[in-house]
């Protein structure tokens, strides 16, 4: 099986191309937090590839932009190349089948589409705030247990 989920937020705009027969293409780094901080308590961040097509890519070029958060499914591919110098080179990708923004309505955050073009059903509203709180425990993520 493969299938990818990725929630992070974009590094860069998404660069937009059209094939010779008229299928959109979009193209992002995906910024994602590895759950675990380093030695010295910096949670570090892989930039991961992501090609969509046709809906998938209208929407990422229409609405996202760098800095928005968005959740990716889809499934990581590899293809290689010959250089102009002669080596082999590897590129790994997540083909998106499905791209949402998560970002708030007031972040500017849009539904995606899924890879046949439907918007998907439609989230629930958001849980109201709750008032501040000061009865909470800063506790450091050194001290959780997984």
């Amino acid at each position: 099986m493969n299938k990818v989920i990725l929630i992070g937020n974009l590094a860069n705009d998404p660069e937009a191309r059209t094939t010779q027969s008229g299928i959109s293409q979009s193209t992002f780094r995906l910024a994602v937090q590895r759950r675990f901080a380093n030695q010295q308590g910096v949670r570090e961040a892989d930039f991961i590839p992501i090609v969509a097509w046709r809906q998938n890519a209208d929407f990422c070029n229409r609405y996202l932009s760098k800095g928005s958060k968005v959740a990716v499914e889809g499934s990581m591919q590899v293809r290689s190349y010959d250089a102009q110098d002669g080596t082999k080179r590897y590129v790994t990708e997540v083909i998106a089948d499905s791209v949402e923004s998560v970002g708030s309505r007031n972040d500017g955050g849009q539904r995606g589409y899924n890879n046949a073009g439907d918007p998907g059903p439609t989230p629930p509203p958001a849980p109201r705030s709750q008032p501040a709180s000061n009865d909470f425990t800063e506790v450091d993520d050194d001290e959780l247990p997984f």
